[in-house]
């Protein structure tokens, strides 16, 4: 039998967070792996030209995907909080509708997704030298977008009622495939880019079919049930009331990025890779950070369902104090170990000095980044998640991209490019204070 889901509105606040985080943690790690796995064996087999183009679609497949995902955020905290007030009938139609919407926009998803692509990357003013394999790659890759879309509903259901370890097995088990995949098309048949997404793309989809299979299977009161998959108009006016804010969000913080990223493709394919790998290991590094977000904000929503407001109030300071801890000290090791990550990507000495410089101008900020990740977290679990999207459009994308548009042309100074992030960072994380403190974020204590 497995073993039975422990509510965070019970029990050690630390212990609570921590080991429900851990799990959040282990798939975050191998679901990073899915990309960095692409761009090792694309950099080492391919070169910097593919590697280039592998990388810089990032922040192209982000503000696709970011905002579906900010909606299943939303479902997230819906359900838990449905599971913390033990309506069990509530949290059933949630469900259902968070089902039924994911397969609509992962239908939606993959025409806009194929579709949008090469203009988008022409916007951005990718190089002609790169478009053709980017074109190909982000192709294949949003060919698969329900298998992804579906992924994150399944696994925000999951840990919306407290289980953080299924999607951990099925995601070590998807990365495993995406890894032979990847040398089998690349390495062995040499199918270039290409292969790369096609193997993602096969790998997606397998963890959200072990997902479906896993909610489909439980005994627990959040079993899926195909014939009940549909739409229940209160519960989804909830999750986009909630979960809309947060998808425009990660739509605001993903157009700021495509244009931060149209300004380092200005500088070249060497900056575009190395900037490109110095990303993929930032991404590593702040993967504790972000499973103790995540973690922070079914916390906070079931605490609130079950009406535990000193609790809630509890473990956000512990929340945000170990999330900004954990930055600080990840950022310090990629800082001082920049060369050598940064190496086993691509060994050209152009590519390495752009990615380094990148690394030793972000990493000690990474407190702040920390610190506004912690905030959201705790405002959208509270259901004010309008707050951080607020504050995010106009730091992270306001203020971002006029600095930009102003330094570049005076500057023409790539250092410009990689300050702006601490800039805009201190920034959001100052408003997010001023709100925590001033304002009353519990919504059962404003009522």
């Amino acid at each position: 039998m497995s073993k039975p889901i422990q509510p965070m509105y019970s029990g050690p606040i630390w212990k609570r967070m921590t080991f429900f985080a851990l799990p959040i943690f282990f798939g975050n790690l191998f679901q990073q792996l899915y990309s960095t796995v692409d761009s090792l064996i694309v950099g080492n087999y391919l070169g910097s030209s593919a590697l280039a183009a592998v990388t810089s679609s990032g922040s192209l497949i982000f503000l696709l995907i970011g905002f579906l995902s900010g909606i299943a955020s939303g479902a997230g905290v819906v359900i838990a909080r449905y599971f913390g007030a033990e309506d069990i009938q509530g949290m059933r139609r949630a469900i259902h509708t968070t089902v039924a919407a994911g397969l609509v926009a992962g239908v939606v998803m993959t025409g806009v997704g194929m579709f949008a692509s090469p203009y988008i990357l022409a916007w951005m003013g990718t190089p002609a030298s790169v478009i053709p394999e980017s074109t190909t790659y982000l192709s294949i890759y949003f060919s698969g977008s329900v298998g992804l879309i579906m992924y994150n509903v399944f696994v925000g259901i999951l840990q919306a009622v407290g289980d953080s370890r299924h999607p951990l097995y099925y995601l070590i088990a998807s990365s495993v495939i995406n890894l032979g995949l990847d040398v089998l098309f690349i390495g062995v048949f040499h199918t270039g880019v290409g292969g790369a997404a096609v193997a993602t793309v096969i790998s997606q989809v397998a963890s959200a079919c072990f997902c479906f299979i896993q909610l489909t299977k439980t005994k627990e009161v959040y079993r899926l049930r195909v014939k009940e998959i549909h739409f229940h108009s209160v519960e989804l006016k909830q999750i986009i009331r909630i979960g809309l804010p947060s998808g425009v969000q990660n739509s605001i913080i993903a157009f700021a990025n495509l244009v931060v990223q149209s300004n380092i493709n200005s500088f070249g394919e060497m900056a575009m890779a190395g900037c490109g790998a110095y990303n993929i290991a930032e991404g590593f590094g702040f993967l504790p950070i972000t499973s103790f977000t995540m973690a922070l904000t079914t916390f906070i929503s079931q605490n609130l369902g079950a009406n535990q407001l000193e609790r809630a109030k509890k473990g956000a300071r512990f929340g945000v104090v170990t999330t900004v801890a954990l930055a600080e000290v990840i950022g310090l090791v990629i800082f001082f170990f920049a060369p050598q990550i940064i190496s086993a990507f691509d060994s050209d000495p152009g590519v390495i000095q752009y990615g380094v410089a990148k690394a030793h101008v972000s990493t000690l900020f990474f407190c702040l980044l920390a610190f506004t990740h912690a905030m959201a977290a705790i405002f959208r679990g509270a259901g004010k998640s309008l707050v951080p999207m607020f504050v995010m459009l106009a730091f992270w994308c306001i203020v971002r991209v006029s600095f930009l548009v102003i330094m570049i042309p005076l500057t023409h100074s790539i250092q410009v490019v990689y300050w702006v992030y601490p800039l805009t960072w201190f920034l959001s994380s100052t408003a997010l204070l001023i709100y925590y403190k001033k304002a009353n974020w519990l919504p059962q204590e404003a009522a």
